[in-house]
Order: C-alpha cells, then structure tokens, then sequence
C-alpha cells in the first residue's frame, strides 16, 4: 500500500516513472531521492532503497524511516498512515473460503488487537495552536519572519509557518510538543510544553532584543543626534566583531565590515537604510560579537 501511494507522488513531478516500485533502477532511484529532499527536507540512501523496496521480507524498517515515508505521501506519521489504511490490509489477508477462518483465529484476533490500539493511539490526535506575543507589551508579534521548528528524538526537524497574526497550528497525538522559536528582534527560545486536549490555545512569550531594536530603530528614523547614537553603538558592540552583509539574490556572497565602517553605515543616513534587516546575532559579556544583516536598494 505505501509502495503504491510512494509510486503516486512521484508520478506526480515523473510521470514517465514506472509504476511498479521494484522496476526502479539508479536514475529513479536519484529522481526519489531529490523529491524527497524537495518535498519534506529528508534523505534515503539508495544502498537502504534496495536493501527494503528490491527485496521481500517481513521484517519493517525502522520507525523513524517508516515516519519519513509517511510525510513523503501525506500523512503526519507512520501511526496516522496505518490508522486510515488498516482496512484496506485486514481485507487483503483475510481469505474468502469462510471454512479457513477456523485456522486464522489466531491472525484475526491479532489484526483485531492491532486495530483496537491504532483506535487509541489515534483518539488521541488534536490541532493544537500556539501564537507568539512580546513578553512586554503582550502584543502579537507579526507572523513575517518567525521560524518555527519542532524538535523531535533521533529525527529531523519539522519546519512550520506562522500565519500573519503570528499563530501556528500543529496535529499530533503525543503528549509533549518541544519547538525553536526565532523571530526578528526577538531572543530565540525553545519552548517545551505538555499537551492537555482541554487547552488547545497557548500564547508563548518572547523577549525582545533590545540590541538588536537598537539597531533597527537607528537604521529606519531620521535620528539629529547622530553623535550620541554612534557612542551608544560603540558601547554595545565588541571591537572585534564580525559584521556580515548578507546579499540577496542576484548578487554574489557576503560583505564584512569592521565595527566602525558598520557604525558609519547606520549612522550616515542612505536611502538603502530603510529597508535594513538584521537576520541574526551573538553575544559576549553583553556586547555583540556576531551579526548578520541585509538590506534591499
């Protein structure tokens, strides 16, 4: 049943690919393997593919890879795929010839017990939503540029976007949810929280970088007092810092600046400053010592 749904998504950016999973050779192997990285940011080595797809056994892979599968052809996890595809294995194995059921007691009670404990494991799904607001002014934060990731044990992170309220929403049946956090000109934080189906709306709390609001409100205003802006970045920026222009498309890698040429920059007002973004930065006994910025003409 996955070979088959796995055929079908890939048919859908392949459609000369063959339909039979076993038929793949090196080239449909490779076309599988950047699809996979295209669509859900995971890879499979070809030496697994054959090792599991080429040969037949009843011994499954492991979960964490029967997971990746899963989200490849659309579903949350390996738990929900066999949730909503279990009828259609418990109809294939059973035999038509009722005399022979007498022998499958064993098989059918079996599929029964599995078909109880995916009902319960799956009961248990709810979308849980969780929206991120300035820990001072308890104002939403906009949605634009917050990165979201949850963190899972021995697998990958799954990336999620944020709605323009700064909201996002995420399925899942575990008890516990653990996510990365990182919006513009607030500190990154990673939040753990245990789920409860009676509170299914949260608000998290972030702490803004005043650094890094500094910065911003410096490079987008008409400041007259440009001497006391430049002591007060001299003040919280390292002298050895490394300052990086981070270019966009279109143009080739980065630019580094010193701390001065940085603080001659802010404070030597261009038509370019207005659309100044700072992407990230690190600190040191209070001073920033690291910081990546772009900024669009």
């Amino acid at each position: 049943m996955m070979k088959t749904k796995i055929v079908e998504v890939m048919q859908q950016t392949n459609s000369g690919i063959s339909r039979s999973i076993e038929d793949w050779r090196g080239q449909e192997i490779a076309q599988f393997q950047e699809d996979l990285q295209h669509k859900i940011n995971e890879y499979i080595s070809e030496k697994w593919f054959y090792n599991h797809f080429k040969t037949y056994g009843n011994k499954l892979p492991r979960i964490d890879l029967l997971n990746i599968l899963s989200r490849y052809i659309g579903y949350i996890d390996w738990s929900e795929f066999k949730h909503k595809n279990i009828g259609h294995v418990s109809a294939s194995i059973i035999p038509r010839d009722s005399n022979k059921v007498f022998y499958l007691l064993p098989v059918i009670a079996l599929i029964i017990f599995i078909i109880a404990w995916v009902i319960i494991k799956t009961g248990s799904v709810a979308t849980y939503r969780f929206c991120f607001v300035d820990k001072d002014s308890k104002e939403p934060i906009s949605g634009e540029g917050i990165e979201v990731a949850v963190l899972y044990d021995n697998e990958s992170p799954l990336q999620q976007k944020c709605n323009p309220e700064g909201c996002f929403t995420y399925k899942t049946g575990q008890q516990k949810i653990k996510f990365l956090v990182k919006a513009p000109y607030y500190f990154p934080d990673t939040i753990t929280r245990i789920l409860n189906k009676h509170r299914k709306n949260e608000e998290i709390q972030l702490t803004v970088n005043n650094y890094a609001m500094m910065i911003f409100y410096i490079s987008n205003s008409k400041v007259n007092d440009w001497k006391r802006r430049r002591e007060q970045l001299e003040k919280i920026i390292a002298d050895s810092a490394f300052i990086y222009q981070v270019h966009h498309k279109g143009m080739m890698g980065m630019e580094l600046y010193n701390k001065m040429e940085f603080i001659d920059m802010l404070t030597m007002p261009a038509a370019g400053l207005k659309h100044f973004e700072i992407i990230d930065m690190l600190y040191k006994d209070e001073k920033i010592t690291s910081l990546r910025f772009t900024q669009d003409y």
